[in-house]
């Protein structure tokens, strides 16, 4: 019996190395679906059909599955609807650098340009979000196009669509899928100039800072052994916390509006600012004032967010190899000696400020229950974040070791995204322990993927930061001189509803019992959800703050008095007093 177009990219996908498709069955898309049913599923040797609720968690899901175990992963959406849904959960992919493969099937190939029904066109629909997206129009093209998918996934990093009509996947496979080339990406070594240029500006100055970002994967020790050879401290971007802030004495934390610590400071106070594998988006917390110098393999990055003085294209370990050759150990470490100092006192006054004496205070502060979690929690667990203000708890409180990982929607901003990532999380690693911070305004939108994490009996535990509002809104409004608006919603009791679709659930509204609800969540099987009322009036404070953005705080503020709302303004002020940084 002929093999299918459907089975041959089946086939294919299993070649390069695939374990599982996240998605939902459905019309055009049955072929597909089918064929996977024919491969046994993991335990016969095939690929798992993961089932979950809306197409935008299955790309979510996908891309967690991907970014953390360095694999291809899959989604698939049917015609229509059905894909359009999987376009939020791509962007986030695309810009993190997933490699993901979605399968976007497609109305009857004879009657697309008619306005058929359910018509879009993904091909079109997805070119923004993705490396590589095409339209498979022959059953002779399918083959190249899937291998093209493949590559253009795993070699560049990101999404590769392939839209694919339902009466061509039915079709018999008329030509011969190539083999998929198994790669070892190669060392991107730096030119001369570029080097020399850098090491002449290391040499010259005793005010350096060094600001890392997800590049410096695979360079902990040496970036650290670079900065003591040259005196300078290290601040990294949220998704460079992984990678370069566990076992690092010349840590300054983090810059930006989620930031704590010194690391703003050491930006704005450096002569030299040295960037290491960041694509650090806001550019107004980086310096107008300092020599630049930026190390990146992707030559499109070089100089995209500030001035660069010094541009090295190269990969960041021969770039340090080659600078360590030239440049000479520095004497004078009064600047890094400060910074650390700093950073200290800030850590001290701010950021631990908030869980210290708070045990009995309700409603609960979210950075006590972050900092709880952090203390509690496995040595390798993977923990996922939503956008918002768990975003901020889990940069300022969840410390990395090198074996932990905490990924969010970092550069695509979604909301959302906590829960279905860590339903990939933990079919990816089914027995290491997975962390949603979810925040109850993204856990509403998608909350649908409890029943997914139910049906499939999945480890996973779900800790939602309950304040009924939208926290990082409020503040945004705020601080733009508006006094808060449409952010607050009507209390929910989350565990209530979790436990109806069969988690194991605890409701937490007394801080004393924090610690033993997540001790006994971490021990139990199957799925949990831990409901934790936080108190709505906790604010993020950047690290960095600006005349106008304490003029807007305090113009909102004044808005919110005048209007009747006093008794908001000066819970805000108590909520948050303890928060602002102090030099």
């Amino acid at each position: 019996m002929a093999q299918s177009i459907a089975e041959q990219i089946i086939s294919q996908l299993q070649a390069a190395g695939v374990r599982r498709i996240y998605g939902i069955v459905g019309d055009s898309l049955n072929p597909i679906v089918d064929a996977v049913r024919r491969t046994g599923g993991s335990a016969k040797g095939g690929i798992d059909w993961i089932h979950v609720r809306h197409e935008e968690a299955a790309a979510f899901a996908a891309a967690a599955d991907a970014q953390l175990t360095g694999e291809l992963a899959v989604c698939a959406g049917s015609c229509g609807p059905g894909n359009l849904h999987l376009i939020n959960g791509l962007y986030d992919a695309n810009r993190s650098g997933a490699p993901v493969v979605a399968i976007a099937s497609h109305i009857p190939s004879r009657q697309i340009g008619s306005d058929y029904f359910q018509e879009t066109h993904p091909d079109r629909l997805f070119n923004e979000c993705s490396v590589y997206s095409e339209l498979v129009s022959t059953p002779d093209q399918c083959p190249r196009v899937v291998n093209s998918a493949i590559q253009h996934a795993v070699g560049l990093g990101g999404v590769s669509v392939i839209t694919l009509p339902g009466d061509i996947a039915d079709e018999d496979a008329t030509a011969k899928a190539p083999l998929t080339v198994d790669f070892t990406r190669g060392t991107l070594h730096p030119a001369d100039g570029p080097i020399n240029r850098l090491a002449e500006a290391i040499n010259s100055t005793d005010k350096i800072a060094i600001f890392a970002g997800a590049g410096a994967e695979g360079a902990h020790d040496e970036i650290i052994a670079f900065a003591e050879k040259i005196g300078a401290p290290i601040g990294h971007s949220l998704r460079g916390k992984d990678f370069i802030q566990y076992d690092n004495p010349l840590d300054i934390g983090m810059t930006g509006l989620l930031g704590y610590g010194a690391a703003a400071a050491g930006i704005d106070d450096a002569e030299l600012l040295i960037l290491i594998g960041t694509d650090f988006p806001y550019d107004q917390f980086l310096s107008d004032d300092a020599i630049t110098a930026q190390i990146d393999r992707a030559p499109e990055k070089l100089g995209r967010r500030t001035n660069v003085d010094i541009a090295v294209h190269a990969d960041v370990l021969p770039t340090l190899e080659a600078l360590d050759r030239l440049v000479q150990p520095k004497k004078n470490h009064r600047f890094l000696d400060a910074m650390l100092k700093k950073h200290k006192r800030l850590m001290t006054k701010s950021v631990r400020a908030y869980t210290r004496k708070v045990e009995k205070l309700t409603p609960i502060h979210p950075e006590y229950a972050a900092a709880m979690l952090d203390a509690i929690a496995a040595e390798d667990a993977i923990f996922t974040a939503d956008t918002g203000m768990c975003n901020v708890w889990s940069a300022r409180y969840i410390n990395p070791n090198g074996k932990r990982r905490l990924i969010g929607s970092y550069l695509h901003g979604s909301m959302a995204n906590a829960l279905p990532q860590a339903i990939g999380a933990q079919i990816a690693y089914p027995d290491r322990q997975v962390v949603a911070m979810s925040g109850d305004g993204g856990l509403s939108m998608l909350l649908g993927e409890l029943l997914t994490a139910a049906a499939y009996q999945l480890p996973l535990n779900v800790v939602v930061f309950n304040n009924s509002t939208l926290a990082m809104v409020k503040l945004e409004m705020l601080v733009d001189g508006l006094p808060d608006f449409g952010v607050d919603v009507p209390a929910v009791n989350y565990a209530d509803l979790a436990a109806a679709i069969g988690f194991t659930t605890f409701r937490v509204e007394d801080p004393r019992e924090l610690e033993g609800c997540f001790r006994k969540a971490f021990a139990t099987p199957g799925p949990t959800l831990i409901d934790v009322v936080t108190d709505p009036n906790a604010l993020s404070i950047p690290p960095k703050i600006k005349g106008d953005q304490v003029f807007g705080f305090a113009t909102a503020m004044s808005k919110i008095v005048l209007g009747g709302g006093a008794g908001e303004a000066v819970a805000m002020v108590r909520s948050n007093l303890r928060n602002i940084p102090r030099s």
